[in-house]
């Protein structure tokens, strides 16, 4: 049986619909990412999930409990790590955790011992008696985490949990979740970050509601085959007409630059200059990434433009 299980579900608000019949299934100790723009419904499926929202009966279980019969049973088995900082920056790290594990019932000598282990594991131990307040950004996600994984959860939910990270602090908090999941932890995340997505197990591509694609990165990047050229201009629009013309290929207008798919991409280079001679700033040519997945799939770029790190073409 999968850890999660979700079979056509719908949410709306009022006449807008935030999810549109989304099925998907997640086993144990994967991490599974929910990748999609504002306004895809990741937040929502996250809600739901996290059982903020109830769902509608039969249509989500997990570990074996609907979340709309039996949302106590659900919450006793999930941690949770929102978007927005839920700790107090005016208690020791340690204090946080004491007060979140009274939450769960735990008391004494056990939720002391669960306290120490947590922030040892995320490398505070020596800061435990520190207030939160002096910590960095990426300290105050660790406790965060801490307190996510205190109860013992079989199921950590985190909703862009890299948001106001620097570089080296995501480089760390992912090194942390891969480490959850290894332990067996089944970890669900969302994000909009491309490089992100490309850390988790398998990927969940969401787009207006609906789910458009769920597969392995690697197997998601291997449907476009081949390498992505994109040709920068002023002119898109003219530049595609000039390649349609002169080499009968069908490009596309991606915002300002024009996009298609070609086995040994470098090869095909200058005669697409020779196209469109004084009309092309430059040409990039690269492996697929996820973002030419999600142009793929929805016809625009939607997600974050600077993903794409293609090698540099004078053009």
């Amino acid at each position: 049986m999968p850890v999660i299980d979700v079979r056509n579900l719908s949410h709306s608000y009022g006449d807008r619909k935030a999810l549109d019949g989304v099925s998907f299934a997640v086993e144990r100790g994967e991490v599974f990412g929910f990748l999609g723009p504002n306004g895809s419904g990741k937040t929502t499926l996250f809600r739901l999930l996290c059982t903020l929202i109830p769902p509608p009966p039969g249509t989500v279980s997990i570990l074996g409990h609907d979340p709309a019969v039996n949302r106590d049973a659900v919450r006793r088995e999930i941690g949770v790590v929102f978007q927005s900082p839920a700790v107090d920056k005016q208690l020791t790290a340690e204090e946080n955790l004491v007060h979140h594990g009274h939450l769960y019932g735990l008391r004494g000598a056990d939720l002391k011992a669960r306290a120490t282990e947590a922030l040892a594991s995320f490398g505070l131990a020596e800061r435990g008696k520190e207030r939160v307040e002096r910590f960095s950004g990426g300290m105050r996600r660790r406790v965060e985490l801490a307190k996510g994984l205190l109860h013992r959860p079989r199921v950590l939910l985190l909703d862009e949990p890299s948001t106001g990270l620097d570089p080296s602090a995501r480089i760390e908090l992912w090194r942390q979740v891969k480490q959850i999941a290894e332990g067996g932890v089944t970890v669900l995340v969302t994000t909009h970050l491309m490089e992100e997505a490309d850390l988790c197990s398998r990927l969940a591509i969401l787009r207006l509601g609906k789910l458009l694609a769920c597969d392995t990165p690697a197997n998601l990047k291997a449907r476009i085959g081949g390498d992505v050229i994109t040709l920068s201009s002023n002119d898109p629009e003219a530049v595609r007409a000039a390649i349609v013309q002169k080499l009968g290929v069908e490009p596309e207008v991606v915002g300002t630059s024009v996009r298609l798919e070609r086995p040994r991409g470098h090869e095909f280079v200058p005669q697409l200059i020779e196209a469109a001679p004084g009309l092309v700033d430059s040409v990039s040519v690269g492996k697929p990434t996820l973002q030419d997945v999600f142009i793929r799939l929805t016809g625009q770029a939607g997600l974050d433009e600077t993903a794409h790190h293609p090698q540099q073409v004078a053009g």
